[in-house]
């Protein structure tokens, strides 16, 4: 399968990653040739964009993560809305598509929009990408202040704070505090990959029970 990237089409073998200079019209471009379609992920950032399609293991992994904050929010009894896919995007200065995004704290300003404005809206709580292929930095987020973001590699997962003008990494996340989240979040992949992953959902709550 060659790849082709046209403003009309755009084909990508799983798992190739393409860097290129291009300015915010041809985003919306390259953006909107997809239609409805989510593949392949397009980002732009100060006058460069850049293309992903996933793996398999991508979206397997961010529906794990999800599933967790869920259980963990659940388990605090907290409401939240989640979103995904979704394109958060700011005029001439960057476009991105999170993996999972959560309104935690402002889940009210989130609840029954069809759009957000991200000039305007408060951002996302928590945002979720799995990166794969280093095609994501906690400071693509800057732009939208989003209060804490995850990244979860093969080294596993680093949690990023927003502290004023930039992210700094945390041993543990702000909303779940009392979570060993990196240790908790290998252990739930280990078993998934062995067992599946609602064998290793159901453990995890069961985990949580005892604790």
């Amino acid at each position: 399968m060659y790849a082709v990237i046209s403003r009309d089409k755009i084909q990508l073998p799983p798992g190739t990653v393409v860097r290129m200079p291009g300015s915010w019209q041809d985003y919306c471009a390259l953006r909107d040739s997809r239609g409805d379609g989510s593949i392949p992920r397009i980002k732009y950032r100060a006058g460069e964009i850049l293309l992903m399609s996933p793996l398999p293991r991508h979206g397997r992994e961010a529906h794990l993560l999800a599933r967790i904050v869920e259980v963990l929010l659940d388990r605090q009894n907290r409401n939240y809305e989640a979103f995904t896919p979704i394109t958060m995007d700011i005029p001439e200065e960057g476009g991105i598509e999170p993996d999972y995004c959560f309104y935690i704290d402002d889940w009210e300003a989130a609840v029954g929009k069809d759009r957000i404005d991200w000039q305007s809206d408060p951002p996302p709580d928590l945002i979720i990408e799995i990166d794969v292929t280093t095609y994501t930095a906690a400071t693509d987020y800057l732009p939208y202040k989003v209060p804490e973001v995850w990244l979860f590699k093969n080294s596993g997962l680093k949690i990023y704070s927003l502290q004023e003008e930039s992210y700094q990494l945390q041993p543990s996340s702000r909303y779940f505090p009392e979570i060993d989240l990196p240790t908790l979040i290998a252990r739930v992949l280990q078993v998934a990959s062995q067992q599946g992953t609602g064998f290793a959902l159901r453990e995890f709550r069961q985990m949580l029970h005892d604790l």
